[in-house]
């Protein structure tokens, strides 16, 4: 009888792994749902960064950084409207979409600085100014601090990088052991369900948003790199940074994100020198892909404010 029921569970975990087993895509695969048109792939760093470059070369430069768990896609509605004006950079950051892993799994903040910087140097731009969401917008904000007069203009939208004062030092993303299973299992609810809360009407999470994002996070390697930016990310003090940025910056929220609190809006407006703030009502996290045309018109008008555009 107890080898029965031993072999009806080995059956059982069988069955249950089988169904929801969840191996990566195929680059080639992913390549093709989403490389085209125009995705560009630069050496940096030992990565093979993959990009868009769109808009007249002529044009001032807006470089678009992404958030945690997303791609250099969550942008599209964005860029086909920006670039008709301004020269349009957006990338994979490193641990995402098809740029894939750190081949030195070193995803703290320095190497992300480095690695930013390396890029927007390889590609020979002078100047430009910086859009980032989240994550991507606390690369940003590091990337301004440490580049200077480099940066002529930057939006912030729901940054990350501000904890208070107690939680310096800790790790915010830091997962529990029982998380490394994503790597085998990742049912395509779950991620759905993880995306809900980003958005303040769940019903503009549409299923080719989730089979997008679904999609990325089965890119190759992805999901380990994920595991390790979330050990190895650590909060620091940003004052001492943000107090050196002189472009003006416009700090974007909506005012019902439940991820990185609008409240937070305050604290960067506290210290850095020029910014301005606009929180918007009835959004959440994701304002690029939540009523895009809201956040986009925000942008639009501070950076033709700020910047000489291409008319």
């Amino acid at each position: 009888m107890t080898m029965k029921w031993v072999f009806m569970g080995v059956l059982i975990f069988a069955a249950v792994v089988f169904a929801f087993w969840t191996p990566d895509m195929s680059a080639i695969d992913l390549e093709k749902r989403y490389a085209k048109p125009g995705l560009e792939v630069v050496e940096v760093d030992g990565l093979n960064i993959h990009y868009k470059d769109t808009g007249p070369k002529s044009a001032p430069v807006l470089l678009l950084l992404h958030g945690f768990g997303s791609s250099l896609q969550t942008w599209d509605d964005w860029a086909a409207q920006l670039d008709k004006h301004y020269r349009v950079i957006r990338l994979d950051l490193p641990g995402f979409g098809l740029t894939g892993p750190s081949p030195v799994n070193d995803y703290s903040e320095d190497k992300d600085l480095a690695t930013l910087t390396h890029f927007v140097d390889k590609l020979g731009i002078a100047e430009l100014s910086v859009v980032g969401h989240s994550m991507g917008g606390k690369m940003a904000w590091m990337f301004a601090a440490d580049q200077g007069p480099r940066v002529k203009a930057m939006v912030l939208m729901a940054p990350d990088g501000y904890p208070q004062a107690k939680d310096i030092g800790s790790r915010p993303y830091a997962m529990p052991a029982v998380m490394g299973l994503m790597k085998l299992f990742l049912p395509k609810y779950l991620v759905r369900k993880s995306l809900e809360p980003a958005f303040f009407d769940p019903t503009a999470l549409d299923e080719r948003l989730v089979e997008r994002y679904y999609d990325m996070l089965r890119a190759p390697g992805v999901r380990g790199a994920i595991l390790e930016r979330g050990q190895q990310t650590i909060y620091t003090d940003p004052v001492p940074r943000l107090k050196k940025i002189t472009a003006p910056t416009l700090l974007l929220w909506g005012q019902d994100d439940l991820m990185i609190p609008s409240s937070n809006a305050q604290s960067y407006a506290g210290v850095l020198a020029n910014a301005q703030t606009v929180l918007l009502p009835n959004l959440g996290h994701l304002l690029q892909e939540e009523q895009s045309h809201l956040g986009l018109e925000q942008v639009t008008q501070f950076l033709n404010k700020k910047l000489q555009a291409v008319k």
